[in-house]
């Protein structure tokens, strides 16, 4: 909204009005105002959840070896994470632009539900919230709304780079001057950077594009649904999501920006994808949130974000990364929630082999993995055998845990950059 009243305002010559016109400029503004709206509404929403008296369900300080009780916090702090993002990109973003259309209602969609899971556990007491095969459809349904918007619209196109040798035998990165529809994505570590969809389905023939966008909608969908559900298993220690997702936004805020700016993505040699600079606001107004959110959020947590944040956070995280074709980039980006769902997917069906032989084996203490860092040797089942029952050799407290899990995101984060580098 205010994007456009300054333009308007900038044809008389008003002094400043011509800022609004510079990307790092609204995306810096966003980053300050989802910063102080999430600390300023936090506050507020704290209070009136804890005179409401909606709260998470008490964690047992027996389970934790430490002690630590946390009874009367307030739940579905995920509303303060998505009215901070939004209110900043509706006053600073242009809302004709399809991305930043799609990202506004991946926001809305999967936060409402996450609300829908939250007021299940809180309002109808079952702790099981709302039933996983909803969740799913819930999930699968944004991820072919966004695949299928990015597959029909005609507002969706790309640059292609190819590599062009000069007059002095050189290699160099120029983009084609038609901007098209295109399934290329880029892919880590290999050096022509790309991965054709409608290639890798040759097989077709002649209908090997329309099979190629199939994949991607498809590929999209399957990005989303994991990334989501990645994110919601990070959310177990205070702070943990937050400046886990806070690190990724970073990250791919960077790949945005490149990619929007046709000299960095020929530096980058990737593709250069026209309108996509609107998705740094957004991320900017995301990042911003994250670390606001966090200012209530870090140990000893006055708030947890619940569904309501968690699915929200990674289904933003994932539709962004398909929009600028980072797609493949995700299992280095989002390592961490990649390694929380992989444990929790090796506990369970590990556990149901062995089950079906007539033995209880477990791989870990406990799932998501961050929880096998702080479970005891003597609080486990002692029906079940543990492979991993010695490690690690002593119970880490939650603050450490999640300091050090942040840790690990900012070297992924780093090594995801570097790939565009490195071939």
């Amino acid at each position: 909204m205010l994007y456009y009243i300054f333009r308007f305002l900038e044809q008389f010559n008003i002094p400043g009005s011509h800022l609004w016109s510079y990307i790092s400029f609204r995306s810096l503004i966003a980053l300050i105002l989802s910063l102080i709206i999430s600390a300023w509404f936090g506050e507020y929403f704290i209070k009136f959840m804890k005179r409401r008296k909606i709260f998470e369900t008490e964690r047992d300080p027996a389970i934790d070896p430490f002690g630590v009780e946390k009874k009367g916090v307030p739940t579905m702090g995920g509303i303060i994470i998505i009215v901070s993002i939004l209110v900043p990109v509706l006053l600073l973003g242009r809302m004709r632009n399809v991305y930043l259309i799609l990202m506004i209602v991946t926001t809305l969609w999967l936060g409402f539900l996450g609300f829908l899971d939250d007021y299940i556990k809180i309002f109808k007491r079952d702790k099981e919230g709302l039933k996983g095969k909803y969740k799913i459809i819930g999930q699968v349904s944004i991820g072919f709304i966004v695949g299928l918007t990015l597959w029909l619209s005609p507002d969706v196109v790309v640059r292609e780079n190819v590599n062009v040798v000069n007059t002095n035998q050189e290699v160099v990165v120029k983009h084609n001057k038609e901007a098209v529809k295109s399934l290329h994505t880029t892919i880590p570590f290999i050096k022509n950077h790309n991965l054709n969809y409608s290639e890798v389905m040759g097989f077709f023939g002649k209908y090997k594009v329309a099979a190629g966008w199939v994949i991607f909608v498809l590929m999209t969908i399957l990005v989303v649904t994991a990334v989501s559900n990645g994110a919601n298993l990070n959310d177990g220690m205070d702070g943990m999501c937050a400046g886990n997702s806070a690190i990724i936004g970073v990250a791919l805020g960077i790949f945005a920006y490149v990619s929007s700016h046709i000299g960095y993505a020929s530096y980058f040699d990737i593709m250069y994808i026209p309108r996509s600079e609107e998705l740094v606001v957004f991320l900017c107004a995301f990042v911003g949130a994250m670390i606001g959110f966090l200012w209530y959020n870090a140990f000893p947590a006055q708030i947890f974000m619940g569904d309501t944040g968690s699915l929200t956070i990674g289904g933003i995280i994932g539709v962004c990364a398909v929009i600028i074709h980072k797609e493949l980039m995700l299992p280095i980006l989002c390592g961490i929630f990649f390694v929380e769902s992989l444990s929790v997917i090796i506990q369970t069906q590990w556990f149901k082999y062995q089950k079906r032989k007539g033995r209880r084996v477990r791989v870990f203490r406990a799932t998501p993995i961050h929880d096998n860092f702080r479970k005891l040797d003597s609080q486990l089942d002692t029906t079940s055998a543990y492979i991993l029952k010695g490690w690690p050799h002593r119970p880490f407290h939650e603050s450490k845990i999640t300091i050090r899990f942040w840790i690990t995101t900012i070297i992924l984060a780093a090594l995801t950059i570097i790939t565009l580098k490195i071939r």
